[in-house]
């Protein structure tokens, strides 16, 4: 696909990939892109993840304190710390699994930018599809 050049000066393909680690680089370019619908979807996906990202940390810490209160609460009841160091790895191992996807997604997302494909994110890329168009 021909990414042409997008408004910050730069090649289509490189301001859309650059999108997606350096989230101010995607506002910028969502807001200053009037022409290249390809850069543009790129900087909506990108930070159309980044507040996914963010809502699902709000959430996971919500649980996580809501978890490990219980998990007191529990230990206390049964003189054992067994429930709660439960539920501490299972919080930690959703945790990690949560990076981890979000930094693929970032990564993936990026390098398919980078070579000039239209790659759409589940759930988020068609919403950015929609809206730019």
């Amino acid at each position: 696909m021909d990414t042409g050049k997008s408004a910050l000066g730069l090649d289509g393909n490189i301001a859309a990939a650059l999108g997606y680690p350096i989230g101010i680089i995607a506002i910028i370019s969502l807001i200053m892109e009037k022409e290249n619908r390809f850069v543009k979807f790129h900087a909506l996906q990108s930070i159309l993840l980044h507040v996914a990202a963010v809502a699902l940390m709000i959430a996971l810490w919500v649980i996580s304190f809501i978890l490990m209160f219980a998990g007191i609460a529990a230990s206390a009841a049964t003189n054992t710390g067994a429930i709660g160091g439960l539920a501490s790895m299972l919080l930690g191992l959703i945790w990690l699994v949560f990076i981890i996807c979000y930094l693929l997604g970032l990564i993936l997302a990026a390098v398919k930018s980078y070579q000039g494909n239209l790659f759409k994110l589940p759930i988020i890329g068609n919403m950015a599809d929609k809206w730019i168009k």
